[in-house]
């Protein structure tokens, strides 16, 4: 993607996730072998944004150290006052820039690169000061309803702020915004707590670019793509679908599984064809297994690398020293 005008990111990653009942920063979790911060970063760093900014504050030092491998900036929330706040926050990192400042939160793995790519040329073709990522799902429970007059959408309302009508609604905000940064920081100025939660929310600079009749733009995703991760039950379900995708992948490739349920394979594991993977193995790490490899069974693999042929009788666990 060849971007018209430079593209930077601020990634929201300071809450600690209250619905994950955990003493862990949401972002923190492991979802496919990696942190959820991984994969926004991922992302980003796939349509050259920069810089990206990461916002923090719950476990400060390692959610800074979670983001390491990406070389970010870092911005301080000490204070949880509502996603605008957080955005805020990052304004000094973002001093000078001229351009448009995507708005990530730190928890959306599913979101593919193709729709940070379709979302930034709708914006940047449109010329509008906003435009935002939207999905229509039949269970829109949780999400922000996305508010539109004939086709132009003119707000988004959040669940615990919508009437009846606008929960009914089922065209949601996916919590991705790219928005031209001349107009993203005066309108951050602007925010005020005037809703249920007394939070300064992002949301409202929709409302606030339709009030001075400046375009605001979208782009749809899949609606599998604004999955949400709000409990440690939707991070398992999330695991497992990510987990069948992967195990797809590699079969795909020439790998045979006998069960690919209990299947597991870290995102840096590499295997070779004509592997044949019994029940219950574990690889994980920087494992590489070469090619023509058989796995009874019951194994755990962990960054090690496996020459063509090797046999890995029932209950075998390898790991690097």
């Amino acid at each position: 993607m060849k971007a018209r005008r430079p593209v930077a990111a601020v990634v929201l990653a300071a809450g600690l996730g209250t619905r994950m009942r955990s003493s862990r920063a949401k972002v923190l979790h492991e979802l496919g072998g990696k942190p959820l911060i991984a994969w926004p970063l991922e992302a980003l760093r796939a349509i050259g944004a920069d810089p990206v900014v990461v916002v923090v504050g719950h476990q400060e030092e390692a959610v800074r150290a979670a983001c390491a491998p990406w070389g970010t900036r870092f911005a301080r929330q000490k204070e949880q006052r509502g996603t605008g706040h957080a955005v805020r926050m990052a304004a000094p990192q973002l001093r000078g820039f001229a351009g448009d400042v995507l708005l990530v939160n730190g928890d959306l793995p599913f979101v593919s690169v193709d729709s940070y790519r379709a979302l930034v040329r709708a914006h940047q073709r449109s010329g509008a000061a906003v435009s935002l990522l939207t999905a229509e799902i039949d269970e829109p429970t949780g999400f922000g309803r996305i508010v539109r007059a004939g086709d132009a959408v003119v707000g988004i309302v959040e669940e615990k702020d919508a009437d009846a009508a606008q929960r009914a609604l089922r065209e949601v905000n996916v919590g991705l915004y790219c928005v031209r940064a001349d107009f993203l920081f005066p309108a951050l100025r602007r925010l005020r707590p005037d809703n249920a939660q007394g939070e300064l929310y992002l949301t409202d600079i929709v409302s606030q670019a339709h009030r001075a009749g400046l375009g605001i733009g979208s782009a749809r995703a899949d609606g599998a793509e604004g999955a949400q991760v709000s409990t440690l039950a939707d991070l398992a379900a999330h695991e497992k679908t990510i987990r069948q995708r992967r195990n797809r992948a590699w079969m795909e490739r020439g790998v045979t599984m006998l069960d690919p349920d209990t299947t597991y394979i870290g995102p840096d594991v590499v295997l070779e064809p004509d592997t044949v993977l019994g029940p219950n193995v574990i690889l994980q790490g920087r494992t590489h297994v070469g090619r023509g490899c058989r796995f009874d069974g019951t194994a755990m693999v962990t960054d090690s690398r496996l020459e063509a042929g090797v046999h890995v009788r029932l209950g075998v666990v390898i790991s690097e020293a």
